[in-house]
Protein backbone atom coordinates (compact mmCIF):
# COMPACT_ATOMS: atom_id res chain seq x y z
CA UNK A 1 0.00 0.00 0.00
CA UNK A 2 1.84 3.26 -1.42
CA UNK A 3 1.42 6.20 1.81
CA UNK A 4 0.85 9.47 -0.08
CA UNK A 5 2.72 12.56 1.37
CA UNK A 6 1.29 14.80 4.18
CA UNK A 7 0.02 18.32 2.88
CA UNK A 8 0.11 19.69 6.42
CA UNK A 9 2.57 22.28 6.65
CA UNK A 10 2.34 21.81 10.29
CA UNK A 11 3.30 17.65 10.59
CA UNK A 12 7.14 17.27 11.00
CA UNK A 13 7.04 14.67 8.76
CA UNK A 14 6.04 16.49 6.07
CA UNK A 15 8.58 18.33 3.07
CA UNK A 16 7.70 22.23 2.60
CA UNK A 17 8.70 21.84 -0.69
CA UNK A 18 5.97 18.77 -1.37
CA UNK A 19 3.91 20.86 0.09
CA UNK A 20 4.62 24.07 -2.15
CA UNK A 21 4.53 21.98 -5.36
CA UNK A 22 0.51 21.09 -4.24
CA UNK A 23 -0.49 24.09 -3.87
CA UNK A 24 1.21 25.53 -7.71
CA UNK A 25 -1.21 22.56 -8.99
CA UNK A 26 -3.71 24.02 -7.16
CA UNK A 27 -3.34 27.42 -8.13
CA UNK A 28 -2.48 26.27 -11.90
CA UNK A 29 -5.42 24.64 -12.32
CA UNK A 30 -8.18 27.49 -10.46
CA UNK A 31 -5.93 30.03 -13.22
CA UNK A 32 -5.57 27.80 -16.10
CA UNK A 33 -1.90 29.15 -16.45
CA UNK A 34 0.19 26.48 -16.21
CA UNK A 35 3.51 28.50 -15.14
CA UNK A 36 3.44 31.38 -13.66
CA UNK A 37 7.08 33.91 -14.01
CA UNK A 38 7.36 36.29 -11.88
CA UNK A 39 6.09 36.63 -8.14
CA UNK A 40 5.15 39.86 -5.80
CA UNK A 41 4.36 39.67 -2.36
CA UNK A 42 2.31 43.20 -2.12
CA UNK A 43 2.43 44.78 1.80
CA UNK A 44 0.74 47.17 3.30
CA UNK A 45 0.44 50.24 0.59
CA UNK A 46 1.69 48.14 -2.36
CA UNK A 47 -1.90 46.50 -2.77
CA UNK A 48 -2.98 48.36 -6.00
CA UNK A 49 -0.13 47.24 -8.17
CA UNK A 50 -2.46 43.98 -9.28
CA UNK A 51 -4.64 46.29 -10.88
CA UNK A 52 -2.33 48.01 -13.09
CA UNK A 53 0.17 45.13 -14.66
CA UNK A 54 -1.49 43.50 -16.76
CA UNK A 55 -4.99 41.55 -16.93
CA UNK A 56 -6.24 39.79 -14.65
CA UNK A 57 -6.79 36.13 -15.20
CA UNK A 58 -8.10 34.97 -12.03
CA UNK A 59 -8.22 35.53 -8.35
CA UNK A 60 -8.70 33.07 -5.44
CA UNK A 61 -9.09 33.31 -1.96
CA UNK A 62 -6.00 32.12 -0.84
CA UNK A 63 -6.84 29.89 2.15
CA UNK A 64 -8.60 27.44 -1.06
CA UNK A 65 -4.85 26.51 -1.68
CA UNK A 66 -2.97 24.09 0.19
CA UNK A 67 -0.42 25.32 3.16
CA UNK A 68 -1.99 29.08 2.80
CA UNK A 69 -3.57 30.79 6.20
CA UNK A 70 -6.61 33.20 5.99
CA UNK A 71 -4.97 37.02 6.15
CA UNK A 72 -4.73 37.99 10.17
CA UNK A 73 -3.47 41.47 9.90
CA UNK A 74 -6.45 44.70 8.17
CA UNK A 75 -4.81 45.99 4.89
CA UNK A 76 -3.79 42.29 3.41
CA UNK A 77 -6.75 41.05 1.03
CA UNK A 78 -5.79 36.94 1.34
CA UNK A 79 -5.90 36.79 -1.89
CA UNK A 80 -3.52 35.30 -5.35
CA UNK A 81 -4.00 36.76 -8.25
CA UNK A 82 -2.51 35.32 -12.01
CA UNK A 83 -1.99 38.69 -14.14
CA UNK A 84 -1.35 38.27 -17.77
CA UNK A 85 1.31 40.84 -18.01
CA UNK A 86 1.69 43.39 -21.20
CA UNK A 87 4.83 41.74 -22.62
CA UNK A 88 3.87 38.46 -22.04
CA UNK A 89 4.04 36.09 -19.24
CA UNK A 90 2.15 35.43 -16.21
CA UNK A 91 2.92 37.22 -12.68
CA UNK A 92 1.59 35.78 -9.72
CA UNK A 93 0.29 38.50 -6.99
CA UNK A 94 0.31 36.97 -3.49
CA UNK A 95 -1.95 39.32 -1.46
CA UNK A 96 -1.87 36.71 1.46
CA UNK A 97 1.61 37.10 3.64
CA UNK A 98 1.50 35.19 7.10
CA UNK A 99 3.53 36.86 9.93
CA UNK A 100 6.08 35.39 12.03
CA UNK A 101 4.43 37.03 14.79
CA UNK A 102 0.72 35.05 13.84
CA UNK A 103 2.62 31.93 15.75
CA UNK A 104 1.44 29.70 12.77
CA UNK A 105 5.23 28.58 12.51
CA UNK A 106 8.17 29.55 9.58
CA UNK A 107 7.04 27.30 7.03
CA UNK A 108 3.70 29.32 6.69
CA UNK A 109 5.73 32.55 6.57
CA UNK A 110 7.68 31.22 3.56
CA UNK A 111 5.14 29.21 1.99
CA UNK A 112 4.19 31.29 -0.58
CA UNK A 113 7.31 32.17 -1.52
CA UNK A 114 7.77 27.90 -1.96
CA UNK A 115 4.54 27.87 -3.62
CA UNK A 116 5.62 31.10 -6.01
CA UNK A 117 8.92 28.94 -7.22
CA UNK A 118 7.04 26.17 -7.41
CA UNK A 119 5.27 27.39 -9.99
CA UNK A 120 7.84 28.13 -12.16
CA UNK A 121 8.92 32.08 -11.16
CA UNK A 122 11.98 32.62 -11.06
CA UNK A 123 11.81 36.22 -9.42
CA UNK A 124 10.63 37.25 -5.86
CA UNK A 125 9.59 40.55 -5.46
CA UNK A 126 8.89 41.01 -1.93
CA UNK A 127 7.05 44.33 -0.92
CA UNK A 128 6.15 45.77 2.91
CA UNK A 129 5.34 48.86 4.96
CA UNK A 130 8.02 49.63 7.27
CA UNK A 131 9.32 51.82 9.49
CA UNK A 132 11.59 54.99 8.58
CA UNK A 133 15.13 55.19 10.82
CA UNK A 134 16.55 57.57 8.34
CA UNK A 135 14.89 60.57 9.28
CA UNK A 136 14.94 62.35 6.15
CA UNK A 137 12.84 59.79 4.84
CA UNK A 138 9.13 61.21 5.09
CA UNK A 139 6.15 58.98 5.01
CA UNK A 140 5.23 57.79 1.69
CA UNK A 141 8.71 57.03 0.56
CA UNK A 142 9.29 53.94 -1.57
CA UNK A 143 13.23 52.68 -0.55
CA UNK A 144 14.97 49.51 -2.19
CA UNK A 145 16.17 46.63 0.35
CA UNK A 146 19.87 46.02 -0.49
CA UNK A 147 20.64 43.88 2.15
CA UNK A 148 18.62 42.93 5.58
CA UNK A 149 19.74 42.01 9.34
CA UNK A 150 17.52 38.84 10.86
CA UNK A 151 16.76 39.61 14.18
CA UNK A 152 14.17 37.03 14.20
CA UNK A 153 16.21 34.28 15.80
CA UNK A 154 14.50 32.39 13.25
CA UNK A 155 15.48 30.54 9.21
CA UNK A 156 13.28 28.99 7.18
CA UNK A 157 16.04 26.55 5.98
CA UNK A 158 15.89 23.12 7.76
CA UNK A 159 18.60 20.40 8.36
CA UNK A 160 22.24 21.10 7.27
CA UNK A 161 21.14 23.58 4.49
CA UNK A 162 23.61 26.26 3.86
CA UNK A 163 22.73 29.21 1.19
CA UNK A 164 25.32 32.00 0.23
CA UNK A 165 22.86 35.33 1.22
CA UNK A 166 26.18 37.61 0.16
CA UNK A 167 24.30 39.20 -3.40
CA UNK A 168 20.58 38.03 -1.56
CA UNK A 169 18.97 41.56 -3.00
CA UNK A 170 19.93 41.42 -6.54
CA UNK A 171 21.90 43.93 -7.60
CA UNK A 172 20.89 43.55 -11.11
CA UNK A 173 17.10 44.37 -10.25
CA UNK A 174 17.72 46.99 -7.93
CA UNK A 175 19.78 48.74 -10.99
CA UNK A 176 16.50 48.00 -13.40
CA UNK A 177 14.37 49.57 -10.37
CA UNK A 178 16.23 52.80 -10.43
CA UNK A 179 15.96 52.89 -14.08
CA UNK A 180 12.65 53.47 -13.78
CA UNK A 181 12.68 56.16 -10.77
CA UNK A 182 15.94 56.74 -8.71
CA UNK A 183 15.26 55.14 -5.69
CA UNK A 184 17.10 55.65 -2.12
CA UNK A 185 18.14 52.08 -0.53
CA UNK A 186 18.75 50.80 2.77
CA UNK A 187 19.25 47.82 5.20
CA UNK A 188 16.27 46.02 6.42
CA UNK A 189 15.97 44.87 10.11
CA UNK A 190 13.30 42.05 10.82
CA UNK A 191 11.72 42.10 14.27
CA UNK A 192 9.25 39.39 15.28
CA UNK A 193 6.76 41.79 16.53
CA UNK A 194 3.70 42.64 16.61
CA UNK A 195 4.95 45.57 18.71
CA UNK A 196 6.77 47.98 17.44
CA UNK A 197 10.06 48.63 18.66
CA UNK A 198 11.20 50.95 21.07
CA UNK A 199 13.41 53.70 20.88
CA UNK A 200 16.11 51.83 22.29
CA UNK A 201 16.04 48.89 19.61
CA UNK A 202 15.73 51.43 16.96
CA UNK A 203 18.97 52.77 18.06
CA UNK A 204 20.43 49.71 18.04
CA UNK A 205 19.08 48.82 14.69
CA UNK A 206 20.80 51.86 13.40
CA UNK A 207 23.99 51.24 15.32
CA UNK A 208 23.99 47.83 13.42
CA UNK A 209 23.95 49.04 10.17
CA UNK A 210 20.03 48.99 9.85
CA UNK A 211 17.52 51.71 8.03
CA UNK A 212 14.55 50.52 7.77
CA UNK A 213 12.42 48.34 10.23
CA UNK A 214 10.05 45.75 9.95
CA UNK A 215 8.15 42.44 10.99
CA UNK A 216 8.09 40.63 7.22
CA UNK A 217 10.61 40.29 4.40
CA UNK A 218 13.78 38.59 5.48
CA UNK A 219 12.21 35.03 6.24
CA UNK A 220 10.75 35.02 2.77
CA UNK A 221 13.97 36.39 1.14
CA UNK A 222 15.89 33.78 2.57
CA UNK A 223 13.06 30.79 1.18
CA UNK A 224 13.54 32.21 -1.95
CA UNK A 225 17.18 32.39 -2.45
CA UNK A 226 17.35 28.87 -1.34
CA UNK A 227 14.16 27.58 -3.85
CA UNK A 228 16.69 29.38 -6.55
CA UNK A 229 14.77 32.94 -7.19
CA UNK A 230 16.00 36.04 -7.67
CA UNK A 231 14.99 38.78 -4.74
CA UNK A 232 14.02 42.56 -5.58
CA UNK A 233 12.81 43.97 -2.11
CA UNK A 234 11.27 47.60 -1.74
CA UNK A 235 9.80 48.83 1.55
CA UNK A 236 7.12 51.86 2.01
CA UNK A 237 8.21 53.96 4.67
CA UNK A 238 4.95 54.39 7.12
CA UNK A 239 5.96 56.22 9.35
CA UNK A 240 9.43 57.68 11.33
CA UNK A 241 10.45 54.59 13.79
CA UNK A 242 9.78 54.92 17.41
CA UNK A 243 12.59 57.71 18.85
CA UNK A 244 12.59 59.61 15.06
CA UNK A 245 9.02 60.25 15.17
CA UNK A 246 7.79 62.14 18.40
CA UNK A 247 4.68 60.75 18.46
CA UNK A 248 3.31 57.29 19.37
CA UNK A 249 3.05 54.29 16.51
CA UNK A 250 -0.23 52.99 15.34
CA UNK A 251 -1.14 50.68 13.13
CA UNK A 252 -3.77 52.82 11.87
CA UNK A 253 -1.13 55.07 10.69
CA UNK A 254 0.26 52.93 8.64
CA UNK A 255 -2.74 51.95 7.01
CA UNK A 256 -3.37 55.33 5.98
CA UNK A 257 0.45 55.87 4.76
CA UNK A 258 -0.04 52.96 2.90
CA UNK A 259 -3.63 54.40 1.06
CA UNK A 260 -2.33 57.59 0.73
CA UNK A 261 0.62 56.64 -1.54
CA UNK A 262 -1.10 53.55 -2.74
CA UNK A 263 -1.42 55.13 -6.78
CA UNK A 264 2.16 55.72 -6.75
CA UNK A 265 3.56 52.45 -5.52
CA UNK A 266 1.29 50.80 -7.99
CA UNK A 267 2.64 53.16 -11.15
CA UNK A 268 5.95 52.63 -10.18
CA UNK A 269 5.91 48.93 -9.37
CA UNK A 270 4.08 48.18 -12.34
CA UNK A 271 6.91 49.98 -14.66
CA UNK A 272 9.35 48.27 -12.58
CA UNK A 273 8.04 44.74 -13.49
CA UNK A 274 7.62 45.83 -17.20
CA UNK A 275 11.05 45.97 -17.59
CA UNK A 276 11.73 42.42 -15.55
CA UNK A 277 9.23 40.83 -17.55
Amino acid sequence: MTTLPSLDLDDPAASPVDVAAAAARSIAEATGVERHDIALTLGSGWGQTADVLGETVASIPAHEIPGFSRSAVAGHPGTIRSVRLERGGHALVIGARTHLYEGLGVRRVVHSVRTAAAAGCSIMVLTNGAGGVRPEWAPGTPVLISDHINLTAASPLEGATFIDLTDLYSARLRAIAREVRDLDEGVYVQNRGPHYETPAEVRMARAIGGDIVGMSTALEAIAAREAGMEVLGLSLITNAAAGVSPHPLSHEEVIEAGRAAEGELARLLAGIVGRLS
